[in-house]
């Protein structure tokens, strides 16, 4: 069997044959434009198919998903003529594919036209996720284009909140009556062109229109025609509602193994269906977007960005890491006369700043992911806060007698030891504390729980720690 590699090009060998010829291309341009000629425009011409050519047919090769890893990792200005290159009929779908913030960066060299038509490739779920980016005036010309029908699917899928599972929903699925045998639906399946992606299994809906179960393509094509659809049909099976959180959708997928799931109204009638490919998007999503919370930034950035709009997503959360630098540097400052006395003090407590640090990520890291999953809830919180509170306790006996034990080789000061030990178990204490209550907190507020979590963390751990050593030293040692 033939692996994917031999099927398409690696998309890594694929970007760097892409920046291979721009910069061939672009070193061309500048030769040819430095030496000026009564046929410079003719050659000129020449020049700019010469690789632009071979690009476009590499670029006509590629996967949507493809594409849209190569315009990422492009500057700019090169990104824009490789967007110049893509053909019209794809570029909805590349849209789609594209970070945030690079779709913006095309959408904004795009004319209304371009856009309307971008949009008008794609199905009426796709051009809810996309619409948010899109100007006014081009939504309504793609409003004015779609038929009553995919009008109204539109304004659904519209209609529900980013977060939910009416916003991973489509409507691009098979439905057949629950009255009918196998034989007809099979031949009613023939008469399509093909089927939609992700079929794994049909619905089974009433006359009305409100599901009844679902039947498996597999069991449909093994099963005897005159069989009745109701008798093969699953009548236990998930069911997701419009309002539902997609998270929850996402457990379930995982959960059960779900290839697609039907989305049913309050009065149980079928609206649409949620596939695992776009819950893998969103889990994806999910976790970028996780990922820069916890790093203090506040939007999806563009590695080549300008600078100053990097400047702007970046500077919040560098803002409060710089006072809570300077409150921790004044803790230090109330100790000055213990480290004058005592220099070791300054060399050790980096130490317990840097162990509680770390074990205080672990913690916010678990609890993130315990909240996102909605495994914590009202009944096990407090079971939850005592297993973290006996885990730091143990860490810092542990730990702490090897800090301790590792002080009074090199100092020889058995009360040195003791004091490194008592601290990092305070410390280590104090990160699981604020570890479980920073992402309760956040979401209790509404908040993401993961939104700067890593640099509050840190930055009270960071006081802390120095405040409880030098504390504890200044008590029993100066």
């Amino acid at each position: 069997m033939a692996n994917l590699e031999e099927i398409r090009p690696n998309v890594h060998d694929s970007l760097g044959r892409v920046t291979e010829l721009l910069q061939k291309h672009e070193l061309v341009e500048n030769l040819v434009q430095r030496q000026p000629g009564p046929r410079q425009e003719l050659v000129e011409n020449l020049v700019h198919k010469l690789h632009l050519v071979e690009l476009q047919k590499l670029l006509d090769a590629l996967h949507p998903a493809d594409a849209a890893y190569i315009l990422e990792s492009l500057p700019l200005e090169q990104r824009l003529v490789v967007w110049d290159l893509i053909k019209a009929d794809r570029e909805g779908e590349i849209l789609l594919e594209v970070s945030d913030a690079v779709r913006e960066t095309l959408i904004e060299n795009m004319d209304e036209h371009e856009l309307v038509a971008a949009a008008e490739q794609l199905d009426t779920d796709e051009i809810a996720d996309l619409a948010p980016d899109l100007p006014r005036e081009v939504m309504q010309d793609v409003f004015r284009s779609l038929s009553p029908e995919e009008r109204e699917q539109l304004r659904a899928a519209m209609s529900f909140p980013e977060d939910s599972v009416g916003a991973l929903m489509d409507f691009d699925m098979i439905s057949i009556r629950d009255d009918v045998s196998v034989e007809v639906v099979l031949r009613y399946l023939r008469r399509l062109d093909e089927m939609p992606e992700q079929t794994d299994q049909l619905f089974v809906v009433s006359p009305a229109g409100h599901i009844r179960g679902l039947l498996p393509v597999n069991r449909l094509l093994v099963s005897d025609p005159d069989t009745p659809v109701v008798s093969v049909m699953e009548r236990e099976f998930i069911k997701l509602h419009p309002q539902e959180k997609a998270q929850d959708a996402a457990s379930a997928f995982e959960r059960y193994d779900l290839v697609s799931a039907p989305v049913v109204d309050d009065a149980g009638k079928l609206i649409g269906r949620v596939t695992v490919n776009v819950v893998m998007d969103y889990i994806r999503e999910e976790t970028d977007s996780d990922r820069l919370s916890a790093g203090g930034l506040l939007e999806d950035e563009d590695l080549f960005a300008s600078v100053w709009r990097s400047v702007r997503n970046r500077w919040t959360w560098l803002a409060v890491n710089l006072v809570t630098a300077f409150i921790a540097s004044r803790v230090i400052g109330l100790f000055e006369n213990s480290i004058a006395q005592l220099v070791a003090l300054a060399a050790l407590m980096p130490i317990i700043a840097g162990i509680s640090g770390n074990s205080g990520n672990q913690t916010i890291t678990m609890i993130v992911r315990a909240l996102a999953l909605g495994q914590i809830t009202g009944a096990n919180a407090r079971k939850l806060f005592a297993k973290e509170i006996s885990v730091s306790v143990l860490n810092g006996l542990i730990w702490g007698g090897i800090v301790g034990l590792f002080a009074f080789l090199i100092y020889h000061n058995w009360q040195l030891g003791l004091v490194m030990t008592g601290a990092m178990v305070l410390s280590l204490l104090l990160a699981a504390i604020m570890g479980v209550a920073v992402p309760l907190t956040l979401q209790k507020l509404g908040r993401d729980p993961a939104l700067g979590s890593s640099v509050l963390i840190t930055a009270i751990t960071d006081s802390g720690g120095f405040f409880i050593f030098l504390g504890l030293a200044t008590l029993f040692l100066v």
